[in-house]
């Protein structure tokens, strides 16, 4: 779960214009009372969780060779070896 920047109303009330202008731009902020969260503020043209693609966006348009987790290991292993 994202983590969200936390207000108190008190807090809200006081820095109003700068907190929306930046849920506007962008950056969801979480409105509480007595510590416990209430309202999730956030842009309206911000995508649905649903809506947001992460695992495959690059299907088809990559290709990792077989050889991928031994590609240069002698060449990183006297790096190590080197170094130690």
């Amino acid at each position: 779960m994202t983590q969200h920047k936390c207000f108190e109303q008190a807090q809200l009330q006081a820095a109003n214009p700068y907190i929306v202008e930046q849920a506007a731009k962008g950056e969801p902020f979480v409105i509480a009372k007595a510590g416990k969260p209430m309202v999730k503020v956030m842009a309206l043209n911000a995508p649905e969780p649903s809506q947001i693609k992460r695992f495959g966006f690059m299907a088809g348009q990559i290709q990792v060779p077989d050889d991928f987790d031994r590609m240069d290991e002698e060449e990183i292993v006297q790096l190590f070896e080197d170094g130690a």
